[in-house]
C-alpha cells in the first residue's frame, strides 16, 4: 500500500513523519465516506434498489452523512436503510471497521518503529 511505504520517506523529525501519516489517514477516511454517499446518490435514483428512511427527499449532504454514521459503525438513527441497498451499507459498515482498525494499528506500529531506537537509547544509557 502506498501510505505504509511514503512516511518513510519523509524527511525531517521523526514527529513530521507521524503527522503526515495522521493528516494523510484524516484525509482519506472522509474520501472514502463521500464515495460511498456518492455511490448511494446515484444508486438510490432507482427505486428498486431500495430507499433510506427516515428522511423525504434526502440529497447528497443527507447520503454522505448517511454514510459517515453507516461508515463509523456509530449505528442507525434517524436514518436507515431499506431494500437492497441494506447489502450495501453493510459493505460500508464492514469497510469502515476493517479501515479505522488498520489505522489505528498503521499508526500504532509507525510510532513504535520510530520511537525504539530513542528507547532503546535511554535503556542502554
Amino acid at each position: 500500500m502506498w501510505l505504509s511505504s511514503r512516511p518513510n520517506r519523509v524527511t525531517g523529525p521523526k514527529r513530521r513523519v507521524i503527522l503526515y501519516a495522521v493528516l494523510s489517514l484524516i484525509m482519506l477516511h472522509p474520501l472514502e465516506i463521500w464515495i460511498f454517499g456518492l455511490a448511494y446518490h446515484v444508486l438510490l435514483l432507482w427505486p428498486e434498489t431500495g430507499k433510506i428512511s427516515g428522511g423525504i427527499g434526502l440529497g447528497i449532504f443527507d447520503h454522505v452523512y448517511f454514510s459517515a454514521v453507516v461508515f463509523t459503525t456509530v449505528g442507525f438513527g434517524d436514518l436507515s436503510p431499506v431494500g437492497p441497498i441494506r447489502f450495501i451499507a453493510g459493505t460500508e459498515a464492514l469497510t469502515g471497521l476493517v479501515l479505522i482498525g488498520w489505522s489505528a494499528s498503521f499508526t500504532y506500529l509507525e510510532m513504535e518503529q520510530l520511537w525504539r531506537p530513542h528507547r532503546e537509547h535511554r535503556v542502554h544509557k
